[in-house]
């Protein structure tokens, strides 16, 4: 016998009897939309590392004609077909962080503005500070702060606050990305999308 009652929200059990039909219909047609999702969501998984398994078998036998196994850290690939018209994409993008030594640097930076206050470089100070900003959940724009390394000062204090952001960075993970295109008829290529949202 099914059950002859239905938990709301709160964790409580509303007898049937008193669960207008709208509210069921919306419960069956959330409950079959989301677990179609669910399903198609389980599907990709298996096809994703299909797609995976398929590309490395390749990129291993390609690397054993020259004697090599393709292993180790991999990087970007672009893989196309014969006539042109398919091509993959792996890309590799790794997430980085600092570690102390990233508030070493901002504290010699710090010295180096103090240093030139005198001068001109009131806009340095305003780099910086953006640079370094945290928000609101406490991360800090990587692009900023590895952006300050090219700027073209030779101070040799500013040199040794470079040294200390590049030795602080640390590889917290690394995510791959495989993409598929295929060539348009005006010959431009585009991804073969696989997000709902998409299509």
């Amino acid at each position: 016998m099914g059950k002859d009652f239905m938990t709301n929200s709160q964790g409580h059990q509303v007898p049937l009897d008193m669960v207008s039909d709208i509210d069921k219909l919306r419960d069956q047609t959330v409950r079959g939309i989301a677990q179609k999702a669910i399903d198609m969501r389980d599907k990709l998984a298996v096809f994703k590392q299909e797609l995976r398994d398929d590309l490395a078998s390749y990129l291993q036998l390609s690397a054993e004609r020259y004697g090599k196994s393709y292993g180790g850290k991999k990087g970007n690939v672009t893989l196309m077909s014969y006539d042109g018209s398919l091509m993959l994409k792996l890309a590799v993008n790794e997430s980085i962080v600092f570690d102390e030594r990233l508030q070493i640097a901002k504290g010699i930076i710090d010295e180096c503005i103090n240093r030139w206050s005198a001068g001109s470089r009131s806009e340095i100070r305003a780099l910086v500070n953006n640079a370094f900003y945290v928000d609101k959940a406490g991360n800090i724009n990587t692009a900023r702060i590895l952006g300050l390394r090219r700027l073209d000062i030779t101070d040799p204090d500013w040199k040794r606050a470079m040294e200390a952001i590049t030795e602080s960075i640390q590889v917290s993970g690394s995510k791959e990305y495989l993409r598929v295109y295929a060539r348009a008829e005006n010959g431009e290529y585009r991804q073969v999308p696989l997000d709902v949202a998409a299509l």
